[in-house]
């Protein structure tokens, strides 16, 4: 499934290659002052929750024997046990290509190749947005991986990193990766006819990773749902933040009427 996801949204980004040399204007507005210090921060968190992953103890066997699935909300229960090699190495065969392919598929617009060092420095941003979010949730947040409720997965059972069930990190920074190329395509180029697929492509393919994961027994479908949600409004927030002002105000406005009557509302303008 990844292969022609990934494909439609190269297409689609290829297919809006202007015969131009003059650079596009960027609809961004970043500042190394203010974005270096930000992304080092959110770097510093990350750290921070890795940091916190090493403190964590795993599971005993004694705790492992302990362990019912009637415990689990009803609405994750039906994967308790599930464990699949094959579903996770499909699994990584998506993130992390994606990780690289995403803003590399940028790069073939020409407008979004003339901003790429700025575009570069968002997706650095948004990709740290997202896993500062992940690194703090499973260095602070025990969950017990679907796969412990069985009897597979040998080892790992009593690694660490068994109780990093919440919330689903491949989903969350595959989200950010795609739904940030979807973004900023969507920013360059707000009148193209291509959106839809291309925001179609950047929703299935982190779909399909929390599949992987689902199927694995890596994350519950919470896990998964969170970890989407994290990495795609990453993904999209970052970008947003940076947008250059449309010409769109609104202002406080109060005064007295000619009949005498004090009014008081909202003043909205657009620079045309």
């Amino acid at each position: 499934m990844k292969k022609p996801l990934l494909l439609s949204l190269g297409l689609c980004l290829a297919a809006s290659l202007p015969g131009q040399a003059q650079k596009a204007p960027s609809p961004y507005k970043t500042r190394f002052a203010v974005d270096a210090p930000i992304s080092a921060g959110l770097g510093a968190l990350s750290i921070t929750g890795l940091l916190l992953v090493q403190q964590k103890d795993g599971l005993t066997d004694a705790q492992l024997a302990a362990l019912n699935k009637n415990d689990i909300p009803k609405f994750d229960r039906f994967s308790a046990g599930y464990y699949s090699d094959k579903a996770q190495t499909a699994g990584d065969l998506i993130v992390y290509p994606s990780l690289v392919v995403a803003p590399a598929l940028l790069a073939l617009d020409a407008d979004v190749r003339g901003r790429y060092g700025q575009v570069l420095g968002l997706y650095l941003q948004t990709m740290l947005a997202a896993d500062a979010t992940f690194t703090m949730s499973v260095g602070n947040i025990t969950r017990y991986r679907p796969f412990l409720y069985g009897t597979e997965g040998g080892g790992d059972r009593n690694s660490k990193i068994s109780t990093n069930s919440f919330f689903a990190g491949h989903t969350a920074h595959t989200a950010a990766a795609t739904f940030f190329a979807a973004k900023v395509y969507h920013d360059f180029h707000p009148d193209s006819k291509l959106k839809p697929f291309v925001w179609t492509a950047a929703a299935l393919v982190p779909a399909a990773e929390g599949y992987t994961r689902l199927k694995a027994g890596k994350h519950f479908l919470s896990d998964n749902i969170v970890g989407y949600v994290v990495g795609a409004t990453a993904g999209i927030v970052v970008p947003q933040l940076h947008k250059k002002a449309n010409g769109l105000s609104v202002l406080p406005v109060q005064g007295v009427n000619v009949n005498g009557y004090s009014y008081s509302g909202l003043s909205l303008t657009k620079q045309l």
